[in-house]
């Protein structure tokens, strides 16, 4: 999918938007319990910072639907990631998002720019309310604008490659010290290097390989969250790419925003170790 294809899909969501806040104000999405919408992770799916969960991006129940937008910003020594996205959830059942990253080497002068468009089905259940885990299933389509850089290391596709997930959540209430606590567990088959970055494939393995991840916080308020996360990497191109964790807390006021701080421990990137730093995630449900 190019560029073009991609900002359509995204002025389809943002038309959506408007069309819906004007004449459907009875499907606000407003059917969940503040918090267990999750957040949106780094490559635009519902979920934590780095880990994409079961739950959608979204507090719609079944007769509903809700659109968000969220602006997130990872700086390490010596790279910087920012990534803009929009998604739409749907009846509590479908959800789309179009997210666009730029990935900047500091001090040399390089951005690079990768499109991702993601899909997820719910297969079963629900985060709080159902006996086992939330369950879901999801892809996400990169689509690197550049690819100068994947093509210099050695990737062997430079251009775009496509992620697979199974994804399982749940809440349980009142469960640690009369705190909600959730987790969650996520088996993704992936080619992508840094997330795609880096493109996909490399000298070392050009095959899918299956990746864990995982989230596990505590919810110390209606408002207030702290977990931590971790995400295996695979290490195609030979660079001893690490895996990735977090140390994060959440500000949720209301269902309409929220606010994630974090500190990310990314490793070896591009051959560059030690990349540590902040992670800043700023999430609005237009409705």
């Amino acid at each position: 999918m190019n560029t073009r294809a991609i900002k359509v899909a995204g002025f389809a969501i943002a038309w959506i938007a408007v069309v819906g806040s004007v004449a459907m104000p009875s499907a606000a999405a407003d059917g969940k319990l503040i918090g267990t919408a999750g957040l949106t992770q780094i490559e635009g799916s519902g979920g934590g910072g780095i880990v994409p969960w079961a739950t959608l991006a979204g507090y719609d129940s079944r007769e509903q639907i809700s659109v968000g937008a969220t602006l997130s910003r990872v700086d390490v020594d010596d790279f910087r990631l920012s990534m803009l996205s929009a998604s739409i959830s749907l009846y509590d059942k479908v959800e789309v998002s179009i997210a666009q990253q730029h990935f900047e080497i500091k001090g040399a002068g390089v951005d690079i720019k990768q499109n991702i468009v993601g899909l997820k089905y719910k297969l079963y259940g629900d985060v709080v309310y159902s006996e086992w885990p939330q369950v879901s299933v999801g892809m996400q389509y990169k689509h690197l604008e550049d690819s100068a850089v994947a093509s210099s290391v050695g990737a062997q596709n430079s251009t775009s490659g496509t992620d697979f997930y199974i994804a399982a959540t749940k809440v349980h209430l009142g469960a640690i010290a009369g705190f909600n606590a959730v987790w969650n567990l996520t088996a993704r088959a992936t080619k992508a290097n840094q997330m795609g970055i880096l493109g996909f494939g490399g000298p070392q393995n050009n095959d899918y390989e299956l990746m864990l991840e995982a989230s596990a916080g505590i919810l110390f308020s209606r408002h207030i969250a702290l977990g931590l996360e971790y995400r295996q990497k695979p290490d195609n191109l030979g660079l001893g790419e690490d895996d990735w964790t977090d140390y994060f807390v959440s500000y949720i006021p209301s269902k309409h925003i929220n606010l994630t701080l974090a500190w990310a421990k990314l490793g070896s990137i591009a051959g560059a170790p030690g990349q540590d730093g902040l992670y800043l995630s700023l999430n609005g449900q237009l409705w």
